[in-house]
């Protein structure tokens, strides 16, 4: 009975996290891209909003996120702590070298902060399932 429950709990944490993260998703997108598309580039209030409600969206979302590996059993909870001190020190080192070598210019384009959340996300998922494979 209690392994039912923790699984549900589990499931229902997974769902929670997904949420808020495919709406803090769609909030950056249209934070974004809304001045492109939606609204005059020249419009600060729509703007201001839009990037308010990624704020407030993306706060549930790290508290979804806290509460998914409050959730997880022991192996997990390592398995997740371990992926993302991998995913952090991958992002700040790598960042930094990002923006020196912009700041250098020797590299042509512009540093942009959306390759170094792309270099995170894939850095975390690649140690979860380094992580799930190593302690199975």
């Amino acid at each position: 009975m209690k392994t039912n429950n923790f699984k549900q709990t589990t499931n229902s944490n997974t769902v929670n996290l997904a949420v808020w993260t495919f709406g803090w998703l769609i909030a950056s997108a249209i934070a974004r891209f809304g001045p492109i598309f939606f609204w005059d580039i020249s419009n600060t209030t729509y703007s201001g909003l839009a990037i308010g409600l990624t704020f407030v969206v993306g706060i549930g979302m790290i508290l979804a996120n806290r509460r998914f590996i409050s959730g997880q059993d022991e192996l997990q909870k390592k398995i997740q702590l371990e992926a993302m001190a991998f995913a952090l020190g991958i992002g700040v080192v790598g960042g930094l070298c990002l923006a020196s070598l912009n700041q250098a210019n020797i590299i042509t384009k512009d540093a942009d902060i959306g390759i170094v959340v792309m270099i995170i996300g894939i850095t975390y998922m690649i140690g979860v399932i380094i992580g799930t494979i190593r302690y199975k």
